[in-house]
């Protein structure tokens, strides 16, 4: 496993939390999530990935069965239960905790909408676990509804996953325009924190245009990183491990390495945010609101 220890880069950003969002489907959201989420355990970066969509993909990507688990992020969303109660400890790697989804989680969409704080209910709920972890991952729905609000609320940056595919960046400025709303209401220090260029053929002048163009619109924010199509990385979700697990010589594990890398050295280079500067943050926007 010599070859998949990441190298510490500075000390992480202690609860650093990152939604993976991106509302057109298909573009490796979810195989981000997965796979970036158990490259910074490997880190032994202490990892907590949320899966917030209702096809539960990252549940079961990471190897967690249907049937194996009482509570998911349903629960949390609607206040039955807290993340503490809901995550499973240890998924594939000691530093991993997953809390799941089923499809149960698509009902929240209706039975918030009258909800006092329903924006902010997923950012409560990551409060009280944040001292406990280095990054918090969400999986985000391709969707901008109610259940997306809530996981963007709950971040402290957004990682974009953008497929270098005609038509990729199309839509994007809807997804940027949801940013500055949230922003501008229910989340002000809402950042992005990168943008990843997805399902990469460098053979293809196509890929090669839309990496252009990415980086000319988004600059240094985009990932040095691209992740290359991959059939072992298509492959892996089936067998429910990681890339990292299912074949950790392939060039999709080491784009995703390579990418844990970055973020780690990304955050590490931005200034520390300790637990009770958090919760005075949390308190001052509480009481402007008042």
């Amino acid at each position: 496993m010599e070859r998949v220890s990441l190298t510490a880069i500075g000390e992480a950003l202690v609860a650093r939390v990152i939604a993976i969002a991106n509302q057109k489907g298909g573009v490796g959201k979810t195989t981000t999530a997965v796979n970036l989420a158990a490259s910074l355990a490997v880190a032994e970066r202490r990892t907590l990935l949320i899966d917030g969509d209702p096809q539960g993909n990252a549940t079961s990507g990471t190897g967690i069965e249907r049937g194996s688990f009482e509570r998911t992020s349903y629960d949390v969303l609607l206040g039955i239960a807290d993340i503490a109660s809901t995550r499973i400890r240890g998924v594939q790697f000691q530093h991993l905790d997953v809390v799941p989804a089923t499809p149960d989680l698509a009902g929240a969409e209706v039975e918030l909408v009258d909800t006092a704080d329903r924006e902010q209910r997923m950012r409560n709920a990551v409060q009280a676990v944040r001292g406990e972890y280095d990054f918090i991952l969400i999986d985000c729905p391709p969707s901008l509804g109610l259940i997306t609000l809530n996981m963007l609320a709950a971040a402290d940056a957004l990682l974009i996953p953008v497929q270098c595919e005609y038509y990729a960046l199309e839509g994007l400025s809807q997804l940027l325009n949801t940013v500055h709303l949230i922003q501008h209401s229910v989340n002000p220090s809402l950042t992005i924190a990168g943008v990843l260029l997805t399902m990469y053929d460098a053979r293809l002048n196509l890929s090669r245009q839309v990496a252009t163009d990415a980086r000319e619109y988004f600059g240094s924010q985009v990932f040095d990183t691209v992740v290359p199509r991959n059939v072992r990385l298509a492959e892996a979700p089936s067998f429910g491990k990681p890339i990292i697990l299912y074949d950790v010589q392939s060039i999709g594990a080491q784009a995703y390495i390579a990418v844990a890398h970055e973020l780690i050295a990304r955050e590490a280079a931005m200034p520390k945010v300790h637990h009770h500067e958090v919760a005075t943050v949390d308190s001052a926007a509480h009481e402007a609101s008042a």
